[in-house]
């Protein structure tokens, strides 16, 4: 049994198909803070299978102790947590309480539980301002934000964890920009309010929810002006979960990129979004945001050596999947049953 926190969010739901779909049996501990249970239902039905579904916080130590040893839990893949960047610099106690304390009394339970085998879903945010590129995983780290810095310190902690005690097999992996939705359309990204994502903002502008979009910068030192980011498709991405967990057959520690290899601009995005939908998205120019980068891209070398995982999607692929997601479920989760209708 594969204990998955997070798992009715927007990566967790695709990660749960991954799981379901390899034969692993799952269950979910979410406190549906930032997700809905719907996304589960519809799970369960893509995959003909079912899964197990308990409504716990991750800062409720006693409840994930008692599901882990309940459910005879054998590995654990933690997703849950706090992630809007700029919220994090608004509310950043409350980012240090739920991902670090949230963390440390998750990996308290397991260690009580005598279950020592952990993915933990860390972020590109972790390297900061790039001193090089590609971003291997021996850049230095730097993040500029209390959400990154929230992840970077779970990084140092596991880190430390496995030291004290070599019994532990633990993989971090640094997620760069997930997008996309599962080709059913029944799954996919449901931001609550305004997007904070790219993807979601252009697809809802693209079906006329949003007026336009706003670009931040096209002064940027990149061919067209504007940002580059490294967008991987979220079903490539949860794929890499099973990969993890495969290699983690002995006690060790490794930390691997999931990212493409490839950087693509805010406006690659806008024209092929555009492209595959038929529909146009306006935009205008705003001033560049504190803190963003011209260019982020990984260096997913060690994740095809060592865990023989890469991305295999392209970014029109990312686009054509979401513009579905977004065409099923207009409303995201919200005014539709289990089957998107």
């Amino acid at each position: 049994m594969i204990l998955l926190t997070g798992g009715a969010g927007y990566i967790g739901s695709h990660v749960c198909i991954a799981l379901l779909d390899a034969g692993f049996d799952v269950v979910v501990v979410d406190n549906l803070s930032n997700s809905n249970k719907a996304s589960l239902e519809r799970v369960q039905l893509i995959c003909g299978r079912s899964l197990t579904f308990r409504q716990v916080d991750i800062l409720d130590e006693e409840a994930i102790y008692e599901t882990l040893c309940s459910y005879e839990v054998s590995a654990v893949i933690h997703l849950a947590g706090l992630k809007a960047v700029g919220e994090s610099s608004i509310r950043p106690m409350t980012y240090y309480e739920n991902n670090l304390l949230g963390s440390m009394r998750l990996v308290s339970a397991m260690n009580r539980a005598s279950v020592k085998t952990l993915v933990f879903s860390s972020s590109a945010t972790v390297y900061g301002v790039p001193t090089y590129l590609p971003l291997d995983e021996h850049h230095p780290l730097g993040p500029t934000n209390p959400y990154g810095r929230t992840k970077l310190f779970i990084e140092e902690m596991l880190k430390d964890l496995y030291r004290s005690d070599n019994d532990w097999r633990i993989g971090i992996l640094r997620y760069f920009n997930p997008v996309g939705a599962h080709e059913s359309g029944l799954i996919g990204e449901d931001p609550k309010g305004v997007p904070n994502n790219l993807l979601p903002f252009v697809a809802q502008v693209a079906i006329g929810k949003r007026e336009k979009l706003r670009i931040w910068g096209n002064d940027y030192d990149t061919p067209d002006g504007t940002g580059i980011r490294d967008f991987i498709h979220v079903v490539d991405l949860a794929s890499g979960h099973l990969s993890v967990l495969n290699s983690l057959k002995q006690p060790g520690l490794l930390t691997a990129n999931f990212g493409t290899g490839n950087g693509s601009s805010v406006l690659d995005v806008v024209r092929t979004f555009e492209a595959v939908s038929g529909r146009s998205v306006p935009f205008e120019i705003d001033k560049r945001r504190i803190g963003d980068v011209a260019v982020c891209f990984a260096d997913p070398t060690f994740a095809e050596r060592v865990l023989g995982w890469r991305s295999v999607r392209s970014l029109e692929e990312m686009c054509a999947d979401h513009w579905r997601w977004q065409c099923k479920c207009p409303d995201g989760y919200r005014g539709t049953n289990s089957e998107g209708r």
